[in-house]
């Protein structure tokens, strides 16, 4: 009987400052999807700018996306369905497909804390500042950024990397993360509110 060969553990490299894309990676064929498509687009835009600038100063990105009830789906079989989607979907998938080096993880609820290895994954980074950018700020987005805030982490979710059905509950949702959790709320570009 052979024995089985010990998986090695590599260790991560450390990341004080970690940018986590929450549900870009999305069909947006849900109720209320056809209002959040352009605004998602700019976002995702603004939020591959990002990518790009703190990927050069050494970031690592964390993707977390849900799983749409797909209980044996992984992300790359997502990715691929959201690209295959076209319209807008496809273009936030283009303009966001996850990279070597970055991490994906699958959500079955809001937050990306809750019933994922987040907490832990952002443990062994290190990680003491999460920016997080996403679809929607009033939903996905705010219960990550509590979640975020219970475990201590700073908050940076940039105004421009963030999309909601309305304008109205976009900013509702930017200036209660803002007041309740002390989150930054710059935009990534001085470009954009």
């Amino acid at each position: 009987m052979t024995r089985p060969q010990r998986i090695q553990r590599s260790g991560l490299d450390a990341s004080d400052t970690v940018l986590l894309l929450v549900d870009f990676i999305n069909p947006l064929d849900f109720p209320g999807a056809e209002a959040i498509r352009p605004p998602a687009v700019l976002a995702a835009r603004a939020a591959a700018a990002l990518r790009r600038q703190m990927s050069k100063g050494g970031c690592a990105t964390v993707y977390a996306n849900d799983n749409y009830g797909v209980w044996r789906a992984d992300f790359p079989e997502i990715w691929r369905r959201c690209h295959a989607a076209g319209a807008e979907a496809a273009e936030i998938a283009r303009r966001l497909k996850p990279r070597r080096q970055d991490y994906t993880i699958l959500k079955p609820r809001h937050s990306a804390f809750y019933a994922t290895p987040l907490g832990l994954l952002l443990e062994e980074l290190r990680c003491k500042r999460l920016v997080i950018a996403g679809l929607a700020a009033d939903s996905c987005v705010l219960f990550t950024a509590m979640d975020a805030y219970l475990r201590g982490l700073s908050i940076w979710v940039p105004s421009d990397c963030v999309a909601a059905e309305t304008e109205e509950a976009r900013q509702a949702a930017l200036q209660q993360m803002a007041r309740v959790l002390k989150a930054d709320i710059a935009a990534s570009s001085p470009a954009h509110p």
